[in-house]
């Protein structure tokens, strides 16, 4: 085995072991059910592996591995034509916690975003998990202003939604 092959799976093990969760849950806002989220989750990893031999490190590896979740996911919606508008409440995660209150908030929080445009909902999912506006945007393809005006009126949409 040559010393790029090994330097690759150091790597992919490294995606695996740090950005398995972030890309469940990305995965999770697109799917339509259990096992669509399982296939997107693996034609990701696949998409990544494939990617490998041309990150060139341009980009945080973070971004690398968020932009090749979110593009596959998307590309995933447009092949199979999947525009179901919410997904069932039985697909989101058992949330562990004491209170039922914070747990009832979250479901409902999860069900509001999955009735989002792709975009909004990878923008949205972005700030979620914190990531910098800087970054968003390097993901999205946007300028950090643009993130910002766009990520203001979806918490907003988000808000009203939840009050109707």
């Amino acid at each position: 085995m040559s010393k790029k092959e090994t330097e690759k799976e150091a790597m992919f093990r490294t995606i695996v072991t740090e950005y398995s969760g972030m890309i469940a849950k990305v995965c999770y806002m697109y799917a339509t059910d259990a096992s669509h989220r399982q296939d997107l989750s693996q034609d990701t990893m696949v998409n990544i592996w494939r990617g490998l031999d041309t990150f060139r490190g341009d980009s945080q590896l973070s971004t690398w591995v968020y932009r090749t979740c979110i593009n596959t996911c998307i590309s995933s919606l447009r092949k199979e034509k999947f525009h179901r508008n919410t997904v069932t409440t039985d697909i989101i995660p058992d949330i562990e916690g004491d209170n039922d209150d914070k747990t009832a908030r979250l479901k409902e929080m999860y069900r509001l975003i999955s009735t989002l445009n792709p975009m909004d909902k990878a923008l949205i999912m972005m700030w979620l998990d914190e990531l910098p506006y800087e970054e968003i945007a390097k993901v999205s393809g946007m300028s950090r202003n643009n993130v910002a005006t766009r990520l203001r009126r979806i918490k907003q949409h988000l808000v009203e939604m939840s009050n109707e």
